[in-house]
């Protein structure tokens, strides 16, 4: 067989492709839940490594520090397989969005806090000065300026959480990925893989532009 044949038979790719596109619709479900979830608890995770009480401010450390250290296919496995041995069972979905949200706070966690603490001083005081009380300096004066900063890392640890879906395979996820690898093995020809690396190139090469942008814009504003 020719290469064509072998890695890009297109009778092959259009029997795939709708398996393909339900898996597709599948990773982009289990991101973005991954992707909000993650965001969402790694703001608060940053709030109280910085201003919680001193126990609350190591227990935040260790488990920003723990969990980034941890790979995602080992903690992937733990959830799904581990777990049901102590009686807590949980689709393969819940488990794959678990897992990453969990390591995805981690990392959004440590994002948000270098924002925050790159604010100027003075915009906390002058925040006391008016009266504001924590969470309404945090919410009008604190964050959205944290939030300019921080656009770029945190759109890139998107694109990571999008890709890291790919892992979800291992635990019987129908992702991309799983529908790839089972129409290779049904049709005997790897084209399908090729067909997910083209989706998957369609799906984060756009955001991958959007980092470059809001990386350019960021710079231009801080000169």
């Amino acid at each position: 067989m020719s290469l064509i044949e072998t890695f890009f038979n297109w009778s092959v790719f259009a029997g795939a492709l709708p398996a393909l596109l339900e898996g597709l619709w599948i990773t982009i479900l289990l991101g973005m839940v991954s992707i909000v979830a993650g965001m969402v608890s790694g703001l608060l995770m940053a709030l109280a490594r910085i201003y919680g009480p001193a126990p609350l401010r190591l227990a935040a450390r260790i488990y920003i520090d723990v969990l980034r250290s941890i790979p995602l296919l080992v903690l992937l496995v733990l959830v799904y397989y581990a777990l049901p041995f102590v009686g807590i069972r949980m689709s393969s979905f819940v488990s794959a969005a678990m897992a990453i949200s969990l390591v995805s706070c981690a990392y959004s966690a440590e994002i948000f806090r270098a924002g925050i603490e790159a604010i100027p001083k003075g915009q906390f005081e002058a925040a006391d000065a008016i009266g504001l009380g924590f969470l309404r300096s945090m919410r009008y004066v604190i964050l959205p300026q944290a939030l300019r900063i921080v656009v770029p890392p945190l759109t890139s640890n998107c694109i990571n959480v999008l890709k890291d879906t790919a892992l979800a395979s291992v635990v019987a996820m129908p992702d991309l990925l799983k529908q790839a690898t089972q129409a290779q093995a049904l049709a005997a020809n790897p084209t399908p893989l090729i067909g997910a690396a083209v989706l998957y190139l369609l799906l984060l090469l756009p955001l991958v532009r959007l980092v470059s942008h809001f990386e350019d814009a960021h710079r231009k504003a801080t000169r």
